[in-house]
């Protein structure tokens, strides 16, 4: 047999199988069947298939084991090994007369608490070592999460081991977690013992070909298994209609674009990878190879972004935050913006939902307020209730509206007084939003958002807050609001920061209005924490009384952190906009 990377190197497609799952499911009976375990109870129709993808035209044939990930990750070890073990000694026993390359499949792993991906990926390899399979194929993945690991382990135990990694991404490039395709497979063909690196499953060939004619490969192996198409339902059942002429014409192009490894994924039959090595075999058609470097495309010149080049520029910025309305009345908050702006407020923030209650869409609030008032804002943006669709699609409306700034936190839960009736959906937490967000501004925008998260120095365990902190800024978060500094605690924990973190901090000031309020937020309110000393100065004083407190307390701590911070998050309590508007003028004449 030639050696796999002789034969990549030749030029000669290197055709893949198509999809073991789709095609187990659509034989009679099988439908509510687990595919690998076929290997074990029905090896003779996994025999079957294997053979019929091999007399089809496919020269590299994978395991039945996509799914062994998930195995491992309840803890069912023994189940993997013997998935494995029966998977390769088919595909191996099949694959010989035909002179055909046997890959152990490595479909994505659950996250497990017990069982880190790297760890998961690892100890399959391990198996697949074991029983003597060289090449690898890890496949459909939705992050690059623990790849170095498993590629950095398999070439230490196998140096002459052959691996192609596969991202599975949507037409517009990014992956269910919010991972960008071009950034995936930048860092992936970054690490010397990585082969190939490509994509497959979720886009239908014609947009996976699409896709990688607008990449920027750097001269990297490329793979590409595109589904057969899109899936339809039929009754109880999950068709994809791609016909395999199509697919096969598709394929070859996709071929000719620049991919030296290609095969089917979901959907694709026999008769699929049939006609896809009929099509690699006829003569070539003229075709835009994929980009291998050179200048990038110009992009358009971005949008102003007030509040990110003050705090570029070194100014200090001050940023209130009001919350929307409970109901569709828009004037008192309309107009408590516009006297927040003249007191001095160089931004608006706006909170999404506030412990997971409804009121007015903070972003459509954001939108309207810098198209009709000119006002820099800030909208809260949580990961509560918005999958990845319609994250991008409110991301792309913000910025044709002229926001560039949001405040990414991962949302407070729906209170539970409510969870019969309506359902919490979190897809991802900030982490993975930001980096997300990130994606859009390196691939998609012409405008970046600058994206601030949230630090909570009340916290009883900041270290570990700080390093989520850093989690975020590698993600791309690059300046973060704190919660209240109302404690020496608190004011600790912010120096903290300053020496640890890179991104802009603004440091928040919550002017308590009362005793019974102190009492309320150090008490049922998650992130407040409000010392002694501070409540006690509120005992006894009435209305006006208080909110002179409130003011002399506000303006003194802006005073204590501001070498700290780069500026001010200000939270207006129950709608005292003339409260904020005092302080904002104690803090600008004390030039804080």
């Amino acid at each position: 047999m030639t050696d796999i990377r002789t034969y990549v190197k030749s030029g000669a497609p290197l055709l893949f199988d198509g999809a073991m799952g789709t095609y187990f499911a659509a034989r009679s009976g099988r439908g509510e069947q687990r595919c690998e375990l076929g290997s074990l109870e029905r090896p003779g129709e996994i025999t079957a298939i294997h053979r019929a993808y091999l007399e089809a035209g496919c020269r590299a044939l994978k395991t039945n084991t996509f799914t062994v990930s998930a195995d491992l990750a309840r803890g069912d070890g023994e189940t993997a090994r013997r998935i494995i073990e029966a998977s390769c000694r088919l595909a191996k026993e099949c694959a010989g007369p035909y002179g055909a390359y046997v890959f152990a499949d490595i479909g994505p792993a659950p996250e497990s608490r017990e069982l880190s991906r790297a760890e998961n990926y690892c100890r399959q390899a391990d198996l697949f070592l074991d029983q003597g399979v060289r090449y690898f194929l890890m496949e459909t993945l939705p992050s690059d999460h623990g790849l170095r690991q498993l590629a950095q382990h398999l070439k230490a135990r196998c140096p002459e081991a052959y691996l192609i990694t596969s991202f599975a991404v949507s037409f517009d490039g990014a992956t269910r977690e919010g991972d960008f395709g071009q950034t995936l497979l930048r860092r992936a063909a970054a690490l010397e013992e990585i082969d190939a690196v490509g994509f497959n499953c979720v886009s239908g060939p014609h947009h996976l070909l699409e896709y990688i004619r607008r990449l920027d490969t750097g001269g990297v192996t490329l793979s590409v298994m595109p589904n057969a198409g899109y899936p339809s339902v039929l009754g109880r059942r999950t068709v994809f209609q791609g016909t395999p002429d199509y697919f096969g014409q598709k394929l070859a192009e996709i071929h000719q674009a620049g991919a030296s490894i290609v095969g089917g994924c979901c959907g694709t039959t026999p008769a699929h990878i049939a006609g896809a090595a009929k099509a690699l075999a006829a003569p070539r058609r003229t075709v835009f190879p994929v980009r291998t470097g050179g200048a990038p495309e110009p992009r358009p010149a971005a949008s102003a972004n007030t509040l990110a080049e003050k705090l570029d520029g070194g100014r200090r910025v001050v940023a209130v935050e009001l919350d929307p309305p409970v109901d569709d009345g828009i004037a008192f908050f309309l107009e408590g913006v516009k006297r927040l702006r003249d007191a001095g407020a160089d931004a608006v923030t706006i909170a999404d939902c506030p412990i997971g209650r409804p009121r007015a869409d903070s972003s459509l609030l954001a939108c309207k307020l810098k198209r009709e008032l000119g006002v820099e804002p800030l909208p809260h943006m949580t990961c509560r209730d918005r999958n990845l669709n319609a994250t991008k699609a409110l991301l792309l409306g913000l910025s044709i509206e002229g926001v560039h700034n949001v405040l990414l936190v991962t949302g407070d839960p729906i209170p539970s007084e409510d969870r019969d009736e309506v359902k919490s959906v979190f897809n991802f937490n900030s982490r993975r939003l930001a980096a997300y967000v990130s994606g859009l501004n390196e691939n998609v925008l012409q405008t970046p958002f600058r994206i601030f998260g949230a630090l909570n120095v009340n916290a009883k365990n900041f270290a570990a807050q700080l390093s989520v902190a850093r989690e975020k800024e590698a993600c791309g978060v690059s300046g973060f609001l704190t919660q209240p500094v109302l404690s020496r605690e608190a004011l600790e924990n912010l120096k903290l920061a300053r020496q640890t973190l890179r991104g802009k901090i603004l440091g928040g000031i919550y002017p308590v209005v009362s005793h019974k309020n102190a009492c309320f937020l150090n008490n049922e309110i998650a992130g407040m924490r409000i010392c002694e000393e501070i409540t006690a100065l509120y005992e006894g004083r009435d209305r006006e009384e208080a909110e002179a407190v409130a003011v002399a307390v506000s303006a003194r701590i802006a005073g204590e952190i501001a070498p700290y911070t780069d500026g001010l998050y200000l939270m207006t309590p129950f709608k005292r906009v003339a409260l904020m508007e005092r302080i904002l003028r104690e803090i600008g004449a004390a030039r804080i």
